[in-house]
């Protein structure tokens, strides 16, 4: 088990609750162990395949911000695949978790850089952002970052629906390749219960098809796996 100084993020305090219902995307009913019923932002704007269940244990984090329109954050959720296991659910966090590793040079795939950037505009006319674009000698890094959570068995899948935004990455990495620099596509797996990664094919084919070719013209695929608890 990871000692106290191996975790990169550590969540605010916590509460505990049972998932009722989400819906309209970014709202999620939950009963609180108090008994409360509150409202949540879920901060995803995917279908959540397979980790939005009722009636699953979840944990919501709360903000004493007066102009929030909703005090709770949904955090996670405990899914029973292959045994009791915790995936995180909120998307803003993986770029944070991964700004983090990058910091202490925790993927010894990326080799050595010098200057770790965020958001920079890239891909035809500048009208994309890549996450991170790591400065180095002779390359630059252009890496680009996914929150995977959707499982079979013990395979995580990315994605778990038809991703325009996801296919335009691929393309828009790969002709990275072709103008000489690296390309890296991360898939965060947000869950400690899995052992192999896999393009979500019956979610998304062109998905698929377009990563395995990204793949062979060069686009480098790093799937990385992080372990989640209620409290790091």
């Amino acid at each position: 088990m990871p000692t106290s100084t191996d975790w990169l993020y550590r969540y605010p305090p916590l509460y505990s609750g049972i998932l009722i219902k989400r819906y309209q995307r970014f709202l999620a009913d939950i009963q609180l162990d108090s008994g409360e019923i509150i409202t949540a932002h879920c901060p995803n704007t995917g279908p959540m395949t397979g980790v939005c269940t009722p009636g699953s244990p979840v944990q919501v984090s709360h903000s004493s911000n007066p102009k929030r329109k909703l005090a709770y954050t949904w955090e996670m959720i405990q899914v029973q695949d292959t045994k009791p296991t915790w995936v995180g659910i909120n998307t803003a966090l993986p770029n944070r978790i991964i700004k983090l590793a990058l910091e202490q040079r925790l993927f010894p795939e990326l080799g050595d850089y010098q200057q770790i950037r965020s958001e920079v505009p890239y891909g035809q006319g500048n009208k994309s952002r890549v996450d991170f674009l790591l400065a180095g000698n002779p390359q630059s890094i252009y890496l680009e970052v996914k929150n995977t959570t959707w499982a079979i068995k013990n395979t995580v899948l990315f994605p778990d629906t038809v991703t325009e935004r996801g296919q335009k990455h691929l393309r828009e990495l790969s002709e990275i390749v072709h103008q000489g620099d690296r390309a890296v596509m991360l898939y965060l797996v947000n869950r400690g219960d899995c052992t192999e990664f896999a393009p979500g094919d019956t979610a998304d084919p062109l998905y698929g098809q377009l990563l395995r070719t990204a793949l062979t013209q060069g686009v480098e695929i790093l799937s990385c796996q992080f372990q989640v608890t209620p409290g790091e």
